[in-house]
C-alpha cells in the first residue's frame, strides 16, 4: 500500500515537470555528455519523463520513509 503513496504522486509531478522542463527546452537542442542528443524526440520525451519519475519517486520514498515513527513499539531499554 505504501508503494502507491509513492508511485502515484511522484508520477503526477513528473508529469508536470516534464511539461514544464519541455515547454521551456526543445528536445533536439540538449546534449549528453557533451555529445548532442540524436533521440527522437518521442524517445526524448519519454527518458525525460522516467527520469523525472526516478527523481520524484525517490524524493516521495524518503518522505515516507522519514515520517515513520522511530520506534515502532516504543524505546528499546
Amino acid at each position: 500500500m505504501k508503494l502507491v503513496l509513492v508511485l502515484w504522486p511522484s508520477f503526477f509531478v513528473a508529469g508536470l515537470a516534464e511539461a514544464l522542463f519541455f515547454t521551456l527546452v526543445n528536445p533536439q537542442e540538449l546534449y549528453l555528455l557533451g555529445q548532442p542528443v540524436e533521440w527522437s524526440p518521442l524517445a526524448t520525451y519519454s527518458l525525460g519523463f522516467f527520469a523525472f519519475w526516478l527523481i520524484c519517486a525517490a524524493s516521495s520514498l524518503a518522505t515516507v520513509f522519514l515520517s515513520r515513527p522511530l520506534y515502532e513499539n516504543g524505546p528499546a531499554a
